[in-house]
């Protein structure tokens, strides 16, 4: 049995398919222990840390930092034996990456320079720096090289044997230019790279790339720009001259991770459950007075004491007098759930997530304050688990702390409600008979037009508006 042991990455749940490899947390070298945590990886959910399936001896680390891998991929190899001696040189033993994790390397290290892990330098045995370790030998090799890679050639140069760090890689070599200026093989240019030279009028086919293994960069493309610019303009020129305009000062940021999750859900709920929003306006003044002497209780003093706190309350009691609002459209169902899974919408570093508060219904007070606070601080950290941002089933939506009144915001999928919940301001309002200056707030509720009417929605969102009207009034009289 083979001692070099690749390790894949896991499926990590809730029907993620990729990762992008955020930082390694181990190098080629190291010693690591079984489930010692070795690389950081972002789904479209959460940042998670993975550990190590077995206990050994990094050989190899195929992907770098910010590559986005798929399910399933080898990600790192690890010599579960090292104190048995010197690893052979055998396509049985070691382990080789794809040819694609070598096109993504954006940055060509220096000659003669190493990078741990990633570009190996000069190495024993006439070896090529390549991604991960010496890479091919460049004197004649017995492996047949793999199908449809290139292979580097390198005049023969006699050096003693040495232990193998990490897995030999082909060095797929660069398209070759015939004497039109085309590239006889595929062209090799990142995403954003192609995407600029599709706006700009530019063949990627007529460019020599600049970049690592020959690859079309994004300086190569503007170069290509500015060499056209000095002839004459025809109708195309012209045309490519207006695309161009402005190309240097623009920023293009890859949609991906929980912004493109974002992205997806959101545009799937928008066109597939038809969406009605409804709004109130309300005096919180006594329930701003009820949170000030809540604070002041001895037993409270450590606890996160926030007018989202009652908001949470007075939703999770709106749904018991209202158990239809908290339910899924099954197609030819409605699906009423008899527990609340809160979810509560919190911005981050990463972009919006949702995580929610499991069977929130059944706890206290105090327990929703430290739910809440612990949800809010995992998600700053961003150490919130996919797990956390599944099964919800009802969510707020703060906007308020970015000094925001309302907004109407979308349905998170699978969800029939979502309130969003407006800055708490001094405003003049008429109390008892007199205008006075009141703390008001404006409550937004987008719902499931399918599941709730417009007399549903209402009696839903008038139950909130009372409970943070008067609180301590509303707990005597609905529980």
């Amino acid at each position: 049995m083979s001692r070099i042991k690749e390790f894949n990455l896991p499926d990590l749940g809730e029907g993620l398919t990729e990762g992008e490899i955020l930082a390694w947390l181990v190098k080629v070298g190291d010693t690591i222990e079984l489930n010692q945590p070795i690389v950081e990886v972002e789904t479209a959910k959460a940042a998670v840390e993975i550990p190590a399936k077995w206990a050994g001896q990094v050989q190899a680390i195929f992907h770098p930092e910010g590559t986005t891998v798929e399910v399933g991929t080898p990600i790192i190899a690890i010599d579960t034996d090292p104190g048995a001696g010197p690893i052979e040189s055998s396509a049985e033993e070691l382990p080789t990456p794809s040819a694609a994790s070598l096109a993504a390397v954006d940055i060509a290290p220096a000659e003669g320079a190493v990078e741990p892990g990633l570009i190996g330098g000069p190495a024993p045995g006439g070896r090529t720096a390549v991604l991960v370790g010496y890479g091919p030998r460049t004197t004649a090799a017995k492996r047949r090289p793999r199908k449809g890679a290139a292979q580097a050639t390198a005049p023969a140069t006699p050096a003693a044997p040495a232990p193998v760090v990490a897995a030999p890689v082909p060095v797929q070599a660069a398209p070759t230019v015939n004497g039109n200026g085309h590239h006889g093989g595929p062209v090799l240019a990142k995403p954003p790279v192609r995407k600029l030279a599709k706006d700009l009028g530019i063949d990627l086919r007529t460019l020599t790339g600049s970049g690592p293994l020959g690859s079309i960069t994004r300086e190569d493309v503007q170069q290509a720009v500015a060499a056209s610019s000095a002839e004459p303009l025809t109708v195309g020129a012209a045309a490519t001259s207006a695309a161009s305009f402005g190309a240097d000062r623009e920023q293009r940021i890859p949609v991906k991770g929980v912004r493109k999750l974002t992205a997806e859900n959101m545009s799937r709920s928008a066109f597939t459950a038809p969406h009605v929003t409804e709004f109130l306006t309300i005096d919180m003044t006594r329930a701003m007075k009820a949170l000030d002497r809540l604070r002041g209780r001895r037993e409270w003093r450590d606890v996160r004491v926030s007018p989202l706190l009652l908001v949470a309350k007075a939703v999770l009691l709106a749904v018991k007098r209202h158990p239809m609002v908290n339910s899924t459209w099954a197609g030819d169902e409605i699906v009423v759930k008899e527990y609340v899974n809160l979810g509560i919408a919190a911005a981050t570093e990463r972009g919006l997530i949702v995580p929610n508060i499991k069977d929130a219904g059944r706890l206290t007070l105090r327990e929703l304050a430290d739910a809440m606070t612990d949800l809010v601080q995992t998600a700053k950290a961003g150490k919130t688990s996919p797990a956390a941002m599944s099964g919800g089933t009802l969510t707020i939506t703060n906007v308020g702390v970015f000094g925001v009144d309302t907004g109407t915001p979308i349905l998170p999928p699978g969800e029939s409600a979502i309130l969003a919940f407006g800055a708490v301001r001094e405003q003049p309002w008429v109390h008892k008979g007199k205008v006075k200056p009141r703390m008001v707030t404006t409550l937004a509720l987008s719902f499931d037009h399918r599941i709730i009417d417009g007399e549903l929605g209402s009696k839903f969102l008038r139950d909130i508006g009372d409970f943070l009207t008067d609180p301590e009034a509303a707990l005597l009289a609905w529980t």
